[in-house]
């Protein structure tokens, strides 16, 4: 398992961000969360050590742009090269995250097709308006592997004629920190009840 943010900072734009752990811990630190610059680390996954061996060995998932969104505006000028190294590092598994499925056109690599096999894109919708919003787009999209994910889970949603065979796994969880919003576990068992209805898998991660 690796890390890689290749940049940092974002821009709240739904309910689900009110209390964005990115914001909360940049301001711990004094740092504008919105604030949206490249990191040093942006070629990490074709970085290598003096052995000429790649820093991320091949076979690691690697959890992308978790602080930031993979797909957010700002971030366009930069998001080619983003892919050039994701279609590079073939040997890699990029695990995506992100509430702007609706910009998943913009500066898509070139050569996308039907999607990259080493890409899994999760889209979050953390209550049903979010939910009727952007699953049906991204049930339309070019991508191999989609999951849900449902974090924060702020109120009861009805998922299931979302969850065709192409949904390989919708995940839930509360909020976190200080300020985090109630999360009643009868949401968390009705989504469950959806996915076994289904056949989807499912995982309760926390709150």
């Amino acid at each position: 398992m690796a890390y890689w943010n290749p940049w940092h900072g974002c821009r709240k734009i739904s309910p689900g961000c009110a209390n964005c752990y990115v914001f909360r811990i940049d301001s711990q630190h004094q740092r504008d969360a919105s604030d949206v610059h490249k990191n040093s680390t942006f070629k990490l996954p074709i970085s290598k050590k003096r052995s000429g061996e790649y820093k991320i060995p091949p076979g690691e998932t690697v959890y992308t742009c978790f602080s930031s969104d993979f797909f957010l505006d700002t971030a366009d000028t930069w998001r080619k090269e983003a892919w050039d190294m994701i279609k590079t590092r073939q040997d890699l598994n990029f695990f995506i995250i992100t509430k702007r499925i609706d910009r998943f056109f913009v500066e898509l690599a070139p050569d996308w097709g039907d999607g990259y096999n080493n890409v899994t894109i999760c889209c979050t919708c953390e209550n049903q308006t979010m939910a009727d919003f952007r699953l049906p787009i991204f049930l339309e999209l070019p991508i191999k592997h989609k999951e849900i994910i449902c974090e924060p889970l702020l109120e009861n949603i009805n998922l299931e004629k979302y969850l065709t065979p192409a949904i390989k796994s919708v995940s839930v969880g509360g909020e976190s920190g200080k300020y985090a919003r109630l999360c009643r576990y009868e949401w968390v068992l009705s989504i469950r009840e959806q996915c076994l209805r289904q056949h989807t898998n499912f995982c309760f991660r926390q709150t």
